[in-house]
């Protein structure tokens, strides 16, 4: 009798141990879920309920709609203890299933960085309250940025307004903080991240104009540090370098390029891409007209109007700093791989601490596809005048 005892005690002791070690594992929550409990992975971010999402964001409301983001439709939610979120319906996107996209919530969870916007949580929902329903839809939940995005400071909105111009000291540190959260994405974490689609709409301004890289739907981890060869090229047009748009190479001077023409975005305030230029028949794109203009001697052409204008803000404006801002700008954007710096080095070229090397010519690449009215192709335009560029050479 004592043996059947001592056997009962050793098997539920064994039980609980089991349990627990299952249980902390993969964050069980049976009480959500009634008698069947789900397993979740332990993410380290918030795992939040549909409901809870629902009543934030009161049922996914038109009035609550931000925009479209990367792969998903963005919602401003507020949730029961009055915190502010942006809720982020995923519609389509690389994950294969629900196992690699809480893969991808890990690795998101665990970036920290001031540049960075925050991931609170996740959402996966399925039919049968299964996370592993092949059917589920999933949600990522992001800190709310009270000041919009980038795009909204620097263009029209489709209504034809435009707020403020950005001054010269809010520029400058937007322009160090999406390098820095960069540098960190490349450089602070193991392997690195290519975010894939840098571009001012993906660049939240919060509550102070501080500047936070945001949408990490497309971002990639290297392997090892190498570059990356993909099938399926990510991103958007302007953006986009010549390497990873032609022959999906993706590296790290891939997000140097997109960075270079966000930089000229925010020095000239103009659009990275136009295809209703009056100027020429053909797109216009910032980097060809803004590395024209440095070329023929007249880089204060190139800067933003309300930088160089009139009265107060050309008296407290440094034109040699902001004329340094747009040949950082203007190398991070170049067709050669090789000559464009890493983002460490345009940081240091940014902040004075290395000279700017002198800009180099931008060669036309061979068969680079013409941009046509319906936006499904692009081009550089005609504004290049360098060598031919032979294929292969812009990969080195």
């Amino acid at each position: 009798m004592s043996f059947l005892l001592g056997l009962y005690f050793w098997w539920d002791k064994k039980g609980r141990k089991e349990t627990d070690r299952f249980g902390s594992a993969f964050d069980l929550d049976p009480e959500e879920f009634g008698s069947r409990p789900r397993t979740r992975p332990n993410t380290g971010s918030i795992w939040f309920k549909i409901n809870d999402l629902a009543k934030a964001t009161d049922n996914f409301s038109q009035k609550n709609f931000i925009g479209r983001g990367g792969f998903g439709v963005v919602y401003k939610g507020n949730l029961a203890d009055g915190t502010m979120v942006a809720v982020k319906r995923i519609i389509e996107s690389d994950f294969q299933g629900n196992d690699e996209f809480c893969n991808e919530v890990e690795i998101i969870s665990n970036l920290k960085h001031r540049n960075l916007v925050p991931l609170r949580g996740c959402c996966v929902t399925g039919e049968d309250g299964d996370y592993e329903e092949r059917e589920s839809q999933r949600y990522l939940v992001y800190d709310y940025m009270p000041n919009g995005n980038l795009d909204d400071h620097l263009f029209c909105s489709e209504n034809g307004i435009r707020k403020q111009p950005l001054t010269w000291p809010q520029r400058k540190s937007i322009i160090l903080d999406v390098a820095k959260g960069l540098a960190y994405l490349h450089y602070g974490v193991k392997p690195a991240i290519y975010h894939r689609d840098i571009k001012a709409t993906n660049i939240l301004l919060d509550a102070d104009m501080r500047a936070r890289v945001a949408d990490f739907g497309l971002a990639k981890q290297s392997r090892e540090g190498q570059s990356h060869l993909t099938t399926r090229v990510a991103g958007t047009h302007g953006y986009l370098a010549p390497e990873y748009a032609l022959y999906g190479q993706l590296t790290e001077k891939s997000d140097v390029y997109s960075f270079g023409v966000v930089v000229l975005e925010i020095m000239c305030g103009r659009k990275a891409l136009d295809l209703s230029s009056s100027v020429s028949p053909r797109a216009f794109l910032i980097t060809d007209w803004a590395w024209s203009l440095v070329k023929a001697g007249k880089i204060e052409e190139v800067l933003d109007a309300s930088l160089v204008g009139d009265g107060e803000s050309a008296s407290s404006n440094p034109k040699s700093i902001m004329e340094r801002f747009v040949l950082v700008g203007i190398l991070c954007a170049h067709v050669m791989v090789a000559l464009r710096p890493t983002i460490l080095d345009a940081v240091k070229m940014l902040e004075g601490d290395i000279e700017v090397p002198a800009i180099p010519d931008r060669p036309m690449p061979l068969g680079h596809p013409s941009f046509s009215g319906d936006g499904n192709t692009f081009s550089i335009s005609p504004a290049l005048s360098g060598p031919k560029l032979q294929a292969g050479d812009m990969l080195r």
